[in-house]
């Protein structure tokens, strides 16, 4: 497995019960997708004139927070690189995304974003792909974040929208609506068209690209659970 992305803060950050219950939920975590993961039954669609589903260029991957667990089997051991907070939250979903083969790079929009942005340029500049769950960390659910647009804008490279849409799941009563998907359903994965922010988008143009990229998790979460009845509206 690939090494994280950032050396993470020194752990005396956190009190002592808050590294035992980090030590603890990142073994429930890991287990739990290890579990449910392999019982999942795969479909994946692309919108018209989307990239290959074997497509490897460096990308700049988005989709919901909420989407986090079958994303996060899916593709595992790619080496891809996440955003993930730097709150106690985003510290437990880092130990267990890399687990599965991610890099985690440390920041969110809200505490340590330039670091963190930063940190995910460097991931492009190696060849990787980079994701961000782009309404986290504490939404508002189904809004999208700029950074991406940004980071696409400096490093050159294209913005992709996906969402999976699980058949069964238990929804916590979070602010994102978290999935944790039931065994052996299937899940339906949705691609957008790539999203080009030009090199010297800047003001308007930048704010046309962000609405573009909106509107790309919209079609394909509309999309994707429209395959299983369920209700896109919220």
């Amino acid at each position: 497995m690939s090494s994280s992305a950032t050396t993470p803060e020194p752990a005396t950050r956190f009190t002592f019960t808050q590294r035992v219950a980090l030590a603890l939920i990142t073994a429930a975590g890991s287990l739990l997708v290890r579990l449910i993961g392999p019982t999942l039954r795969y479909t994946v669609s692309i919108e018209e004139g989307g990239p290959p589903t074997d497509w490897l260029c460096p990308v700049v991957y988005v989709f919901w927070h909420r989407c986090v667990i079958p994303a996060l089997y899916r593709y595992r051991d790619k080496s891809i690189a996440v955003m993930t907070s730097g709150s106690f939250d985003g510290e437990y979903i880092a130990r267990i995304i890399e687990k599965f083969g991610y890099r985690a790079v440390r920041g969110s929009s809200t505490r340590g974003g330039t670091r963190a942005l930063l940190g995910m340029h460097t991931e492009i500049e190696a060849g990787r792909s980079v994701a961000f769950t782009i309404d986290g960390p504490l939404g508002p659910r189904y809004v999208a974040k700029p950074g991406p647009v940004l980071l696409a804008r400096n490093t050159r490279v294209r913005i992709l929208a996906f969402h999976c849409a699980v058949e069964r799941a238990w929804v916590l009563n979070s602010w994102d609506r978290f999935m944790i998907p039931k065994p052996f359903s299937r899940v339906m994965v949705r691609f957008s068209r790539t999203v080009n922010v030009p090199p010297e988008a800047d003001g308007a143009a930048l704010d046309a690209c962000h609405q573009e990229m909106q509107s790309a998790l919209d079609r394909v979460r509309a999309r994707a659970e429209t395959a299983f009845g369920q209700n896109s509206a919220g």
